[in-house]
């Protein structure tokens, strides 16, 4: 049976929420670092996110078999959804 895929309205209304537990991983940095130990259920990566950081994070996210969702807001205003004050462009939702 295939699965149902959330929509980038549920997905962007689970982000929310967990920003606000504090259950999110921000930055490239440590969203591979989680990315090579397989701790991640998913990677949020914003649409001006630059191309080497994205080709990174592609490669290790095949490798795990991790989906990686592009997502059709900039980094600003991907920040604004994450309660940041400064502009965030790659976003992973742990595991657990």
């Amino acid at each position: 049976m295939a699965q149902k895929t959330e929509s980038t309205e549920e997905l962007l209304k689970s982000l929310q929420s967990l920003a606000q537990a504090r259950k999110l991983i921000i930055g490239s940095d440590r969203v591979l670092k989680e990315l090579r130990k397989g701790g991640l259920k998913k990677v949020l990566v914003a649409k001006n996110c630059p191309s080497e950081q994205k080709g990174d994070i592609l490669h290790y996210a095949h490798l795990t078999e991790i989906p990686l969702v592009a997502l059709e807001q900039n980094n600003e205003e991907l920040g604004v959804l994450c309660k940041k004050n400064f502009f965030v462009a790659v976003v992973g939702i742990p595991a657990v």
